[in-house]
């Protein structure tokens, strides 16, 4: 009897599950005319319908409000931050692990239209991203430039007290900015 279960019975059954689990993933949320269209909140807030503006306003009491766990002031969030590549300015890549770093590092040398683009060359992980004019000096410091100087995964901390030697290792001993 197993044995002809699994022959006759598992295949067709592995089958339906596979077209159960693809059709979930394929079909629309709302097929046909089951999901009422609404205007989008921005038509409402102009002055649309006033029932559809009674029932928003219902919808956001009766959703919770969410308070912010740590509050920066507007002068934080909005600050303007003047970067010198001529100059002595640096960009210290601090790598957080599962946040995506790996593709912005990889962004920050290989898609940003600069002056002087960072040099990728082909099979290689590390990109020489020297400052316009110059053929040493880097203005970023990353995983993708400069490799792990600071070990693997350096946090604030390590980051701090490594960048300045690292960067007189490398023979950028005038980079002393650290923001």
């Amino acid at each position: 009897m197993d044995e002809r279960f699994n022959r006759w019975l598992l295949p067709p059954l592995l089958a339906l599950l596979f077209l159960l689990i693809v059709y979930q993933y394929v079909s629309p949320a709302c097929p046909g005319a089951a999901c009422p269209r609404r205007p989008p909140a921005s038509a409402a807030r102009r002055g649309g319908d006033p029932e559809e503006r009674g029932e928003e306003e219902e919808e956001a009491a009766a959703m919770p409000r969410l308070t912010a766990k740590f509050p920066f002031a507007r002068g934080e969030l909005c600050r303007r931050v003047r970067f010198d590549m001529r100059g002595r300015d640096v960009i210290v890549f601090l790598h957080i692990q599962k946040t995506g770093g790996t593709t912005f590092g990889r962004h920050l040398v290989r898609n940003i239209h600069l002056e002087q683009p960072c040099y990728c060359r082909a099979g290689q992980k590390k990109c020489a991203c020297h400052r316009p004019g110059g053929d040493k000096d880097t203005w970023l410091f990353s995983r993708f430039s400069t490799g792990w100087s600071c070990g693997l995964h350096a946090d604030w901390t390590e980051l701090t007290s490594c960048v300045p030697a690292a960067m007189e290792r490398r023979g950028c001993a005038g980079n002393r900015t650290l923001r």
